[in-house]
């Protein structure tokens, strides 16, 4: 486990973020197929709503769109959809998803992204001192400060979060 943390090898997102001057923290972990966030954040040891999922989704034309949100949250398409001015909203195919992000899903980062999609973070995410979120690998999240998203980021604030029923 400590031969993983001395050495993390660089992802576009991680390139992205050296780039832009951001400063942010590492933190590997194991990474456990659909597991989620309540896997990095009891791994981590960390509040799941402080882990940010990235989740790669379209609009009724088909242009994809990143929405960011708690890891113990869903996101409302409905509520979505009505905030950015579409009919609809729905999560790519995972293929499709990897084809956009050019990140495999479970590994999905907002950072260095393959295509430059728009970004929409739920608007209480800008609310926390720190967040994790995906450093562009499985098993793999930064620590940054969610101002960061709005600097580095095509982001807008929206409110669609749902409690996610346990």
């Amino acid at each position: 486990m400590s031969a993983k943390k001395e050495h993390i090898s660089e992802t576009p997102a991680t390139q992205f973020l050296r780039k832009q001057g951001v400063t942010f923290t590492e933190h590997p972990y194991d990474y456990e197929e659909h597991g989620g966030t309540s896997v990095s954040s009891r791994e981590l040891g960390v509040d799941e709503h402080a882990v940010i999922k990235t989740l790669v989704m379209q609009d009724e034309a088909a242009k994809p769109l990143l929405v960011l949100m708690h890891g113990d949250c869903k996101v409302s398409t409905k509520n979505l959809a009505r905030q950015i001015g579409c009919k609809s909203v729905e999560p790519c195919k995972p293929e499709v998803a990897n084809r956009h992000s050019g990140f495999l899903i479970g590994g999905t980062s907002p950072f260095g992204t393959r295509k430059s999609m728009p970004v929409y973070v739920e608007a209480s995410i800008l609310e926390l001192d720190k967040i994790y979120i995906n450093g562009g690998r499985r098993g793999f999240l930064v620590g940054i400060d969610p101002a960061v998203l709005l600097k580095v980021l095509p982001a807008k604030a929206v409110q669609c979060a749902l409690a996610d029923a346990p």
